[in-house]
């Protein structure tokens, strides 16, 4: 485990919340939102260009009608699949979050989870953004919704 403190050299727009303080907290208190989707539109040859300049190494992935479809990840794009392909139709599916559950609840189910974060989905099917615990599960990075102070 870490010691306690968040993250250092963390990017400006990140603030993190201790995930053992979320007493009456929800995941949508906790959640980080605003972060990348890719459109049903998007193609393969996009995805992959999209990860070689990424960051991140997973992607949720739209409808049409901004629905959560799905997930995908570099590992996801062999190399035969043409580039001009859907690559809604790689997607992944996982197990999603819904933003009224308990912090605590949702902290418990991220911990054990593949990467250390979970997508949040509303009751329509909306992506709100992705509950996210940091390497040693001691905080949740989210993103800032106003300034601090």
């Amino acid at each position: 485990m870490g010691d306690g403190n968040p993250p250092s050299g963390a990017g400006t727009d990140l603030a993190y919340i201790s995930a053992d303080d979320v007493d009456g907290m929800t995941v949508a208190d906790v959640m980080h939102a605003g972060v990348a989707s890719l459109p049903a539109t998007a193609t393969v040859g996009e995805l992959r260009a999209w990860f070689a300049v990424s960051p991140s190494r997973r992607l949720a992935v739209l409808t049409g009608e901004g629905r959560y479809a799905g997930a995908l990840t570099p590992a996801d794009l062999a190399p035969a699949t043409s580039d001009d392909g859907p690559a809604s139709e790689l997607a992944r599916e996982h197990a999603t979050l819904a933003p009224d559950l308990a912090a605590a609840a949702g902290r418990d189910l991220v911990a054990a989870a593949e990467g250390r974060r979970m997508p949040v989905v509303d009751e329509a099917g909306r992506f709100l953004g992705v509950l996210a615990l940091t390497t040693d599960l001691q905080f949740f990075a989210c993103r800032r919704t106003a300034p601090p102070g």
